[in-house]
């Protein structure tokens, strides 16, 4: 049987912090009730098979980019990240995914980074259709999707179906790359610790004074903390 694509749009990208350092994002695959470019639609359930064996299993459908180009070589087919958490809720294939630690992850998650709008502006799945109907009208869709054997997730740049979307992006920022950032200013890494633990008041007044920088590092500290405090 041949691998059909479905693809969707970035809704927004947030910068988020992620204390454990990974390159997190969050979003739809799909969206339920939505006739893409190609005429087709997908039905609420039409993932539930595909879900409950990947959970039972512990394989999940594979994260490329560009659904693996032309899959001439073995890059192209090479994983740039995982899928961690894949489910369906009243909207549709509500996702997350880490990107990997390698050059086309960090790439990837680069280009979905970017302001004023995200390089990479779409995700597009990779199934086998097992169970769908015909329309029959002018208005109804070319096929409507009952059921479908998911095996690819790929973020995309040229989107057709304009619902299903990207709806985060976190930041991989540690604890340690705040205490980097401040240490590069002038402070020592037990100052570093101590504003990270404490704030300013674990600071001597005088130190805090002659650091050149440091005010904008904590203002971002701040807005980092705000966007968490509003997701």
């Amino acid at each position: 049987m041949t691998i059909q694509h479905l693809v969707c749009n970035l809704i927004e990208v947030k910068a988020l912090d992620d204390s454990d350092g990974q390159m997190r994002f969050s979003g739809y695959g799909a969206v339920f009730g939505n006739v893409d470019s190609y005429g087709d639609v997908i039905k609420k359930g039409a993932f539930k098979d595909t879900l409950r064996d990947a959970k039972s299993s512990g394989i999940y459908p594979a994260m490329l980019s560009q659904h693996g180009g032309w899959g001439l070589t073995a890059d192209d087919m090479t994983p740039i990240g995982l899928w961690d958490s894949l489910e369906e809720d009243d909207t549709g294939l509500k996702l997350e995914g880490i990107f990997a630690e390698t050059q086309r992850g960090k790439e990837m998650y680069t280009l979905m980074k970017m302001t004023p709008r995200p390089a990479i502006s779409g995700l597009s799945i990779g199934y086998i259709a097992k169970e769908y109907s015909i329309g029959t009208k002018p208005d109804e869709p070319r096929r409507t999707l009952k059921k479908v054997d998911l095996m690819e997730i790929s973020p995309v740049t040229f989107p057709a179906n304009g619902k299903a979307r990207v709806q985060s992006v976190k930041n991989a920022l540690s604890i340690r790359d705040l205490e980097g950032a401040l240490r590069d200013v002038g402070l020592s890494q037990a100052e570093a610790k101590a504003l990270l633990a404490g704030g300013y008041k674990a600071l001597n007044q005088r130190d805090v004074e002659s650091v050149q920088g440091l005010d904008d590092i904590v203002s971002q500290i701040k807005r980092n903390t705000a966007m968490l405090a509003t997701s």
